[in-house]
Formats: structure tokens, C-alpha cells, sequence
């Protein structure tokens, strides 16, 4: 089962608006699914996340590293990770991701590449560009699955 919800993110501020109540419900264990095509938004916000808990203003793209860990204020690990460039899904278990699991905040960017080993226990939030031009804004869907049912409204 799952609950969801849309939102419409009308410019950086509405997706830095998201970030910000995101950031305030994590805890550890928590596993946020960010998706979208490339540009949509995604490392925007899992880096207004990383501003907010980590003191951290400008976080490098994982793009390249795969994993990018920080620690937030309350000393949890929170990790940034971008699974772009996994191929197979033997590449995964290199990442420690299950560690990561259990015990830190955990924020992945295509998350569709996880297949068998996606988390029951996570947040969604969907990224898709709306509109054209001057009038393109970014539609959000999010979803909550296993323990987020509950606590997706919050957001």
C-alpha cells in the first residue's frame, strides 16, 4: 500500500520550500526516493536537505563519487547518493546501502535503479516538468510506502 499526494513546485523557492519540510521530519532510517529525468530537480532538493541538517550551502552532485556522506547536527549520517552511473545491480552491494538503511538519512537520486533491493520503508517524491517555456514548472507526486503512509502528509 501507499499514500500519496501532488504538489506543484512553481520555481526554486517551492522546491526549496520542500526540501525545508522534508528536512524537518528525517530521521534515521528514513530512505527518500528522488526521481525525475535529468534537470527536473532532484539534486536541488536533496541539496536544501543537506543545507538544513548538515550546514552544508552548497553539497557537491554525487553524480560522480556514487555516495556522498555527511553528518547532520544531531550527529546521524546522512547520505547523498546518485545511482546514475550503476549499470548492474551487483554494484550496489559495493555501496554499504544497507547499512545506510538501517541507520542514517538516506536521500537517492534514481532510486528506480535499486530494482529487487528498494526499500519497503520509503519515501517517494517524483519529479516531472509541466508546461513549456517561461511557463514550465515541476510537478511533484509524493508517495509514502510502509512506515511514510502515516507520516507523508507532513510534508
Amino acid at each position: 500500500m501507499s499514500h500519496s499526494h501532488p504538489l506543484v513546485l512553481t520555481d526554486i523557492a517551492a522546491t526549496a520550500a520542500l526540501g525545508h519540510r522534508l528536512a524537518a521530519v528525517l530521521k534515521p532510517g528514513d530512505v527518500v526516493c528522488l526521481a525525475g529525468d535529468l534537470g527536473a530537480g532532484k539534486t536541488t532538493l536533496a541539496r536544501q536537505v543537506i543545507a538544513d541538517l548538515c550546514g552544508i550551502d552548497d553539497a557537491p552532485s554525487p553524480t560522480y563519487t556514487i555516495v556522498q556522506v555527511y553528518e547532520t547536527a544531531a550527529a546521524v549520517p546522512l547520505w547523498h547518493v546518485d545511482l546514475y552511473r550503476i549499470d548492474e545491480p551487483g554494484e550496489l552491494e559495493q555501496l554499504g546501502l544497507d547499512d545506510a538503511f538501517d541507520e542514517a538519512i538516506t536521500l537517492i537520486e534514481w532510486p528506480e535503479r535499486l530494482g529487487a533491493a528498494m526499500p519497503a520503508d520509503r519515501l517517494e517524491i517524483s519529479i516531472a516538468m509541466a508546461g513549456a517555456g517561461v511557463e514550465t514548472v515541476r510537478e511533484a507526486r509524493v508517495t509514502g510506502f510502509g512506515n511514510w503512509e502515516s507520516r507523508v502528509d507532513a510534508i
